[in-house]
């Protein structure tokens, strides 16, 4: 079978065109721009308010210098993450490895364990008096290598967050047009230069963007980086907050974080390339599945050793202290109620989140030389590199003050609501949704929406007929990142949640905070088996795995 690209037609219809977007994508998109740019409006206010204390927060030597260590730490977390997702991705979707479907599941699974909880489990086994140094001390170890500073952080958020990258290259491997592969492999490529020069390059926007998620998260987390040691912007701005009197520092500071974040996401617009990805499709036929013959269970080996080490030890951690806690009696009222909290924000701002999504991903897909497309794709990735505290605080200033403009859109009905809090999640992970969303877009033909539109549709019901079933598996995977890193978000929970309302990751912090670790096991662990249901659901409804 012959490999053919789809070239674009001298016409191109008003969905996949480079003209104005119909206004069905476009208002939309500028809506979802708008509310996004709140954060960033509200630091600037913040700052405003004492430029003088802003500018010498943002001129302080060491400033530079935090900014630096910052974008080391996202680079190196990047890259770590991309060489564990990469072959695991392949591994679990175009091979023979055992059990592939069951460990494609389990892999996704640490993007469950909050950053805080797995710096302590990190330091707690591998740490200078860890349990490693305990049963190595018979042997006459003395001292383990430091876990703390730049290596240590790195790696554990790269261990913790290469699901990012791996629930997004999954379903671009599987969308790949197999005819590709079988003509390189007719014109006398092996495996590797197939995988090399046709898959991979067909994999370079589902890399972009789940690279960017992982970079992205790395700049705004302060849980591993302050128990692990390592100094980044995001843990200077927390301590500015903290102590009540710099809010304009803090804020310049989140801005000079936002800059780093617009960065990442011009490196991304350029790795992403102007380059077609979509093919002809030979209709639903899966990809032929690569035997890894005597490989077969080095590569099986080597998987379960990274889940024992992502996700067994963890469980096991935590189920130690659940196992004392019902031994000591420990109560556990209120777990039904927090579960049931948990699952209605979660599947809240997976919805939002998804349908916030698709305008601005059409847009970037289909209309990318559109000159609001670029301001409303920067805009839309701006929540996520701001720590929960910072948006969460934006949103407490929007819902106060929104009587003073915007036409009282917002107001003070929505302090303390549920919606507030719905918006707070939506804003801060709109980017994971929006990136599994593009990346199946990219994917598609243009020509079946333009020839969609030939026949007459308007460009309403070619978007609900054509290019949203054809990016259904792009826009499930987002919804699925989205409800389980809702799960787990912390500052925004403690700080937006309406009165009686208590997720499990609140009760988890509000036990640990104290010292109660039995107390928070049971609620950590709920957290990670109810995060595991749409990943487990997405592999099921995966027809072709």
């Amino acid at each position: 079978m012959t490999a053919r690209l789809i070239a674009l037609p001298a016409r191109r219809a008003p969905l996949a065109g480079h003209g104005w977007p119909p206004a069905v994508i476009l208002l939309p998109g500028l809506l979802v721009g708008a509310l996004c740019a709140i954060p960033p409006v509200y630091l600037l206010v913040r700052a405003g308010q004492s430029p003088e204390a802003a500018w010498e927060a943002v001129a302080a030597g060491s400033t530079l210098g935090l900014a630096l260590r910052t974008a080391a730490f996202a680079a190196g977390a990047t890259v770590i993450a991309g060489a564990i997702a990469l072959p695991l991705a392949w591994l679990t979707t175009r091979t023979d490895l055992p059990g592939r479907r069951v460990l494609g599941i389990l892999a996704a699974l640490p993007l469950a364990v909050p950053s805080y909880i797995a710096a302590m489990l990190a330091v707690s086994a591998f740490g200078p008096t860890g349990l490693l140094q305990d049963v190595l001390a018979p042997l006459g170890v003395e001292r383990l290598p430091s876990i703390y500073g730049y290596p240590g952080a790195t790696l554990v958020l790269a261990l913790f967050t290469y699901p990012y990258l791996l629930l997004t290259l999954r379903p671009a491997l599987l969308g790949l047009d197999p005819s590709l592969e079988e003509t390189s492999r007719s014109l006398g490529y092996g495996r590797w230069t197939t995988f090399r020069r046709v898959v991979l390059p067909q994999l370079r926007p589902s890399l972009a963007a789940g690279g960017l998620l992982v970079a992205l998260y790395a700049i705004s987390d302060f849980g591993a980086v302050a128990l692990l040691r390592y100094d980044t912007l995001t843990r200077a701005l927390f301590v500015r907050y903290e102590s009540g009197f710099d809010f304009s520092g803090a804020s310049a500071l989140a801005l000079v974080l936002i800059g780093i974040a617009f960065t990442l996401i011009a490196l991304e617009l350029w790795a992403r390339g102007e380059r077609r990805y979509h093919g002809i499709r030979g209709g639903s036929r899966p990809a032929s599945v690569a035997p890894l013959g005597r490989w077969r269970w080095p590569a099986f080996g080597l998987a379960l050793g990274l889940l024992a080490l992502v996700l067994a030890l963890p469980l096991a951690l935590l189920g130690f202290w659940l196992v004392r806690g019902l031994a000591a009696g420990e109560a556990l009222q209120g777990v039904g109620a927090a579960v049931l909290d948990s699952l209605t924000a979660s599947g809240l701002a997976a919805l939002v989140a998804a349908a916030a999504a698709i305008p601005v991903a059409v847009l970037s897909a289909r209309h990318r030389r559109f000159a609001l497309t670029q301001p409303i794709e920067l805009l839309s990735h701006s929540g996520f590199a701001l720590p929960g505290l910072v948006v969460a605080l934006a949103l407490v200033f929007a819902a106060l003050h929104g009587e003073s403009f915007a036409g009282g859109l917002f107001g003070g009905w929505l302090y303390q609501s549920l919606g507030l809090l719905v918006a707070a999640y939506a804003l801060l992970f709109l980017p994971q949704a929006l990136g599994a969303t593009r990346a199946s877009l990219l994917q598609i033909s243009p020509s079946m929406e333009e020839a969609a539109s030939g026949l007459g549709r308007r460009p309403w019901q070619v978007l609900g007929s054509i290019t949203l079933p054809l990016a259904s598996r792009g826009i499930a995977v987002g919804m699925a990142l989205v409800f389980l890193t809702t799960m787990k978000e912390l500052p925004a929970t403690l700080i937006l949640s309406p009165i009686g309302f208590q997720p499990l990751a609140a009760q988890v912090w509000g036990a640990a905070s104290e010292a109660f670790f039995a107390r928070a096991a049971l609620p950590a662990l709920l957290l990670v088996v109810l995060s595991a249901l749409p990943l487990a659901l997405l592999t099921l409804w995966r027809r072709d795995a």
